[in-house]
Order: structure tokens, then sequence, then C-alpha cells
């Protein structure tokens, strides 16, 4: 059996990951916090510093790699960073473990800063040496969900204008990176993204009739190459795989008895 390392192990992917890997793999799971993740050895360690890292990969063939700063606008080169410090930290103790990586699909044509430090990242996977897989996702139904959320907060429900988006179920990920750390290093893998490209428009109006809101959809222009890769559908399946739970079905879920949602990514909700 395998002995697998996760970062990013109690994060929403991270934690879809391991449970799968469950019974199939002797899973390690990287954390700042030493926090308990059922089914997997902890080891206390950061990214960000380099600490306890060397103990992290020590033994281990294969490294999945979701952990991620995406919430560190301010410095999304810390995400590289990081990256760099895990690989190097995989090299110095001899051995030459798979690394599995997720990225973004359409990283690498919209110029938005955390999307470069992610392409970046993936530059430094690819010239270590070392044996990887990179898989690209697009945006998983959360993260829509919490912008969702956050845009409705006041009495107008704010989205940006031309925006699209193609969200994938995040079971559906974890699936397929589990498939690729247990199999063979496969380099640059087929992109993987939603069954559905959907208007932000739309799909505000779907939020607002889930939790019985009535309030104008205002679609907000917003400035910029960022904005205008957005509009251009940078962050959009060219090619590659879908998976098949729409963002519909998840939101149905979603919905709470009293009927509320949470933020998946913070406190509350509507």
């Amino acid at each position: 059996m395998s002995r697998i390392l996760v970062t990013g192990g109690t994060g929403l992917l991270g934690r879809a990951i391991v449970r799968r890997l469950t019974g199939k793999a002797d899973i390690r799971v990287l954390s700042r916090r030493a926090a308990q993740v059922d089914g997997a050895e902890t080891v206390r360690g950061d990214l960000v510093t380099g600490e306890g890292l060397p103990t992290a990969v020590d033994g281990v063939d294969v490294i999945v790699h979701c952990a991620s700063y995406n919430r560190d606008y301010l410095h999304p080169e810390r995400d590289t960073e990081a990256t760099r410090r895990l690989v190097d930290a995989a090299r110095a103790g001899g051995a030459a473990p798979h690394v599995v990586y997720i990225s973004i699909v359409g990283a690498d044509r919209i110029p938005f800063r955390y999307y470069r430090a992610k392409v970046a990242g993936e530059r430094v996977i690819v010239e270590s040496g070392l044996p990887w897989t990179i898989l690209r996702a697009t945006q998983f139904h959360e993260f829509v969900l919490a912008l969702l959320i956050r845009g409705a907060k006041g009495p107008l429900a704010i989205v940006p204008r031309g925006f699209r988006a193609q969200p994938v179920e995040v079971d559906e990920v974890a699936d397929r990176m589990v498939g690729l750390a247990l199999g063979e290093p496969a380099g640059r893998v087929p992109d993987l993204g939603g069954p559905r490209v959907e208007r932000l428009d739309d799909l505000m109006r779907a939020y607002l009739a889930a939790v019985r809101a009535r309030k104008p959809v205002v679609p907000l222009p917003l400035p910029g190459r960022t904005a205008g890769g957005f509009r251009a559908g940078g962050n959009l399946l060219t090619d590659g795989v879908t998976g098949s739970r729409t963002f519909a079905e998840f939101l149905r879920s979603s919905v709470r008895p009293d009927g509320t949602v949470a933020d998946p990514y913070g406190p509350g909700g509507r």
C-alpha cells in the first residue's frame, strides 16, 4: 500500500480526497494546526515557513498538493512559494515522490494575479525533476455559491456583468484526483469542468429563488483586463472532461429546512 501525503487535507477538496483514499493508501495529512482527520495520520507543518515539511514528506510515494492561499489576494505569490518549498523538501529527502497538483482552468488565459501564481506553481512542479501530474478544474459549486451569497448581502443582488461560470462538483474533482494519485505520473491531464456553462446573473436569480428573496439583480460592469478575460470566457473549458452534477442540483441540496443557505467559506449565509 502506497503512502500518500495530502496537503490541504482539511480543506474542501482535501477532505473529499482523504475520504476516498481511506483503505486504499496509507494517508498522511499536512496541517498547520495539527487538526485531526479521520482515516489519516496528521503531521504538523507549514508550507509558508517550511516548518515540518521534511517530516511530512519523509517516506511518501505520492504528494497530492491541494493546499492553496487563494484568500491572500494581496500576496498570491505565497502560493507559488509554498509549492516550491514542498518540492524542495521532497527532493532534499532523496526520494522522488509523484506530485499530483490541482490547478485552475484558464489560469494561463486570464491575467488575474492569483491565477498567474497557480501557473507559476505548475511550472515549479514541471521543472522540479519529480514525476508529476497536473489537473486543472473549473470553480467548485461551493465557490460560486459563496460569491452569490456575498453579492446578495445588501438590498441589491450584484454580479459582474457578462461573467459566466462552469461550476463543477467537488466530489467529481476528488474522484479524478484520487484516480491520478493511485495511477502513474501522467503530466498535464485533460481539464475537468461542470456540465453547464451558466451566466452569473442567471445563477443569482436561481439562488434568490431558492432562499425566497426578492431583490433586483444588478449586473455591474467591471473594468480591466482581468474582467475582460472572464467576460471572454477564459475560465471555461475549451476542451476536456465534464462532470454530471449541475449547480441547480447542488443548490437544491444546500437549502436548509428553514429556507436559508450557509456560506460554504464562512459563517452565516442568508
